[in-house]
């Protein structure tokens, strides 16, 4: 179920989205509110699970992964032992940095990483040992485009600043026009 979000919120999560780094202070200021307020609204995002975590994004061949691959996994067997000892082992791998339970020709779509091609063949023996009975391997040749942020603001970013305006002094009492 969606929680709530008003013009604030989804200005600061847009915000928080581009550069999760912004100190508090920043984030006031664009939201117009004071360093409590933002903070306590920053606080509330988080606990109703708006803001799943905030973590930072890595270049893996920068870190010693040059192999980056897609796995499409198809399970031998589809019954619930055969599938959770599948997705066990999938949440045991490191190397495994993404999985999604998926529709269509296959039933998962995993994200892996290696150093090098003994430890991708570690991963897919493993798969394959655990109910991975077909496992078709895609290499990442170039990321095209990164994982985006979610398309939370209208097309125009400035409609929400002034709306964000708009809100905070109805929520003041002192609606104004912020044309």
């Amino acid at each position: 179920m969606a929680v709530e979000l008003d013009d604030i919120d989804l200005l600061l999560l847009t915000e928080l989205q581009a550069d999760a780094d912004r100190t508090n202070v920043e984030l006031s200021r664009l939201a117009g509110l004071s360093p409590a307020a933002t903070l306590n609204r920053v606080r509330r995002l988080k606990e109703s699970g708006v803001i799943a975590v905030i973590s930072a994004r890595l270049n893996p061949a920068a870190v010693g992964f040059p192999l980056q691959m897609y796995v499409a996994a198809t399970l031998g067997r589809h019954d619930p032992r055969s599938t959770k000892i599948f997705e066990d082992q999938v949440k045991a791998m490191p190397q495994i940095i993404a999985a999604d339970n998926v529709t269509g020709e296959m039933d998962y779509f995993l994200t892996v990483v290696a150093r090098d091609v003994t430890e991708l063949q570690h991963v897919l023996a493993a798969l394959a040992v655990r109910g991975g009975q077909r496992l078709v391997t895609y290499l990442r040749l170039e990321e095209l485009k990164p994982p985006s942020r979610l398309p939370l603001l209208p097309e125009d970013p400035g409609s929400l600043r002034g709306a964000a305006v708009t809100a905070r002094n109805r929520s003041r009492g002192t609606a104004r026009s912020t044309q």
